[in-house]
């Protein structure tokens, strides 16, 4: 009696083991490759699953949501000899869990491998300054190059993003030390064709005033010309008014002459006694 119990209870831990080999739930987002004998049979969706108990193993759990590979920094050098220091993070969804785990020994490792490489000779091809301001070029081309490569493994790539793409520190203060030469530089040539603008003007304004002045001159002397014309013809042969015109002159010359306060100067006619003789023929 005792052993029939021991036999019954030892073929329902058999079954309850048996069933649970057997049975398989595969949680969403997950697939489960299964490997018979050690050779691979089948790949497991979210949800209930059976396979052959004892002689099937679950041997891979593969995730299908979207992997995050973080791309570490490294250094890159450009077409023209600079050194810049690039990384980058890569998205891609895992389609043929089976391709991705028998394809390649670990595909996290030869993913981020083959996009350093592949970043690197991107950049190589570029200029520095090209290589600095054509992050959608560069991520562009970096998923089209990577795409063909990974499909082989089971893997598309979602996309790839350039975090950062900065000149080393030696690099940037290269260019640090270039930017404020060529600021100095440009401030220089800013004087300088400020002061040849400076002295231009001054130039032409000298000749300008010097042209009005001429033409000054040119006009006064047709003046003169004009009104000596003139009183020539007014008075013809006769002296007199010629003389008072003079006489008027000469008395306002004397009358400015003695409103200066530094005058000390006493201004007698050239000819006192023939003043003095016409002073008393009027008299």
């Amino acid at each position: 009696m005792d052993a029939g119990l021991y036999i019954s209870l030892a073929v329902l831990v058999m079954v309850i083991v048996t069933i649970a080999k057997g049975v398989r739930l595969v949680p969403q987002g997950y697939k489960w490759v299964v490997q018979r004998l050690g050779k691979y049979q089948t790949t497991l969706n979210p949800g209930l699953n059976i396979i052959v108990p004892y002689i099937d193993d679950v041997s891979y759990k593969v995730t299908t949501k979207d992997i995050v590979l973080d791309i570490p920094s490294q250094e890159v050098i450009t077409r023209d000899n600079a050194v810049i220091v690039a990384n980058a993070v890569a998205y891609m969804n895992i389609i043929s869990p089976e391709k991705a785990v028998y394809g390649v020994e670990d595909y996290r490792i030869a993913i981020q491998t083959l996009v350093q490489t592949t970043l690197r000779s991107i950049i190589g091809e570029m200029a520095l300054d090209d290589a600095l301001s054509s992050r959608d070029l560069i991520k562009a081309k970096l998923k089209d190059s990577i795409s063909d490569d990974i499909a082989d493994w089971g893997i598309i790539m979602k996309t790839v993003e350039i975090q950062d793409i900065n000149p080393s520190g030696t690099m940037q203060q290269a260019m640090e030390e270039q930017a404020a030469a060529e600021r100095g530089r440009r401030a220089t040539v800013t004087r300088a064709e400020g002061d040849k603008q400076a002295q231009i003007l001054e130039a032409e304004g000298r000749l300008e005033a010097s042209r009005r002045d001429a033409e000054a001159q040119v006009v006064l002397a047709n003046a003169s010309k004009k009104a000596i014309q003139l009183v020539t013809d007014a008075i013809g042969d006769n002296e007199m008014p010629v003389v008072y015109l003079l006489g008027e002159k000469y008395v306002d010359a004397l009358e400015n002459l003695s409103g200066s306060e530094n005058s000390k100067m006493v201004v007698l006619p050239a000819d006192l006694p023939a003043a003095i003789k016409g002073m008393m023929s009027k008299a």
